[in-house]
């Protein structure tokens, strides 16, 4: 994959991605804290506030990924703090008084835009996409349809409308895609009520599941390929980039799920992964329009399906996990950033910003 690049904020020239925070000048607004170990901070420390948790499926890989990253934050001396989600959110936050806020939620309502528009409303800055662009990623349905208008390759896909029993949707999907299909629910991540029917099988079961999360399910044809990551850095002020396109292996015979996402050794991810050069250039331009024609910002994770002739986009994820297993820190130690870094740079990228623009 060629060299990523990013363009200097204060001057607009092209400086080669390894060289970023070494040396870079800062942001105009933005001062220097110094250079620790090659970084560079602002000039005082913050307060930050990371959100964890909530009432989704998927609030304890939330509280992993909130836990890991205020870990890093705190190396650079910043005071943080990592609020839960809930009914005493707004309260806990005016006691606080952050200077940003970094939102590790995953799963509505915290990655659907709600949260986003509380934090607008606050006039809080926040790492992360806004109301519609965190709304449009996290529905899987819009998302395709938004893709399609790009002329990105999707696979084909039915949509089961909320209240449709299991049944009835059997026999619709059957009826226009056969039974060799993905079964998803519209609004979920991390694989939650997901199933994977390469081979056909019973479609009523897993139309359940997947509808009993509410917001009806999007099915998709089965596609035939080996599975595939890029993640977007697309900090404030700076051009966004794709990191090298990394592939995700598992055992013979299982898919990307979520015992295998969020199990130590259950997975492999192959940095730089060995497709084609045309292929790695294909997919890193298709997750930079991907990010582009959601409206995201700061960062996000396009997933893909590799085949012999045919690459599919299958989603993208506006607030990736931060895990100890997770692939979007992976993509950057690739470019010679380590967690505390890009914890420091997406946060820089949020007070950049500032209240005034959390919305686009």
């Amino acid at each position: 994959m060629r060299d990523a690049a990013t363009v200097d904020a204060g001057r607009g020239r092209p400086v080669p991605y390894g060289a970023l925070g070494r040396g870079v000048p800062c942001t105009p607004g933005v001062r220097r804290r110094g250079v620790r170990g090659g970084r560079i901070g602002v000039a005082t420390a913050l307060r930050i506030a990371v959100l964890a948790g909530g009432n989704s499926a998927e609030a304890e890989v939330s509280r992993s990924s909130a836990g890991g990253i205020a870990a890093a934050l705190r190396t650079w001396n910043h005071e943080v703090a990592v609020i839960e989600l809930d009914r005493e959110l707004v309260s806990a936050l005016r006691a606080f008084a952050p200077d940003v806020v970094l939102p590790m939620l995953h799963g509505p309502p915290g990655e659907d835009g709600t949260v986003q528009g509380l934090l607008a409303m606050l006039q809080l800055p926040f790492v992360g996409s806004g109301v519609q662009g965190s709304a449009a990623a996290m529905d899987k349905y819009l998302a395709k349809a938004l893709f399609r208008s790009e002329g990105i390759n999707v696979a084909d896909d039915v949509l089961i409308p909320p209240g449709m029993s299991a049944e009835s949707a059997a026999d619709h999907v059957a009826g226009r895609l056969g039974d060799r299909v993905v079964i998803k629910p519209r609004r979920q991540g991390s694989a939650l009520g997901v199933t994977l029917l390469p081979d056909g099988g019973d479609l009523v079961a897993p139309l359940r599941e997947a509808l009993e999360f509410g917001g009806g399910a999007l099915v998709e044809r089965y596609e035939v390929g080996r599975e595939a990551t890029v993640a977007v850095l697309d900090e404030h002020g700076r051009q966004a980039i794709a990191l090298p396109v990394i592939e995700i292996t598992v055992a013979h015979g299982e898919w990307y799920d979520y015992d295998n996402r969020y199990t130590p050794g259950r997975s492999e991810h192959i940095v730089s992964a060995e497709f084609p050069q045309t292929r790695l250039d294909e997919m890193a331009d298709i997750a930079l329009r991907a990010h582009r024609c959601l409206g995201l910002r700061d960062l996000s994770r396009a997933d893909f399906v590799v085949g012999d002739n045919d690459l599919f986009l299958l989603e993208v994820n506006a607030l990736p996990g931060m895990t100890a297993t997770s692939l979007y820190p992976d993509a950057c130690r690739a470019v010679g950033i380590d967690f505390p870094e890009l914890a420091e740079r997406l946060v820089l990228s949020a007070l950049r910003r500032g209240p005034e623009r959390t919305e686009r």
